[in-house]
């Protein structure tokens, strides 16, 4: 399961086959955003109020972020990462 955390309808997630850069998927209603975990980088579209929240998260989540990256690399699932709050 590709899903990695949900907030404030804000859903993250994750594929095994992505390419690199390491990076994660953002959906909120029929925006999509990809958004690279070391320069945040921030492709496609979303509005700055749901950019604020996934960046905040992201700065909670750094480091769990890139471990999932690393387990989906490693053929192993990615793990939940605790939602903001």
């Amino acid at each position: 399961m590709p899903e990695v955390s949900r907030f404030y309808g804000i859903i993250i997630l994750m594929f095994a086959d992505d390419h690199n850069p390491p990076h994660f998927h953002v959906r909120y209603g029929n925006k999509r955003a990809v958004i690279s975990i070391k320069n945040s980088v921030v492709t496609g579209q979303m509005s700055r109020k749901e950019l604020i929240k996934v960046f905040e998260w992201m700065d909670l989540h750094k480091d769990e972020i890139m471990e999932n990256w690393n387990r989906l690399k490693n053929g192993q699932e990615p793990l939940p990462i605790e939602p903001l709050i």
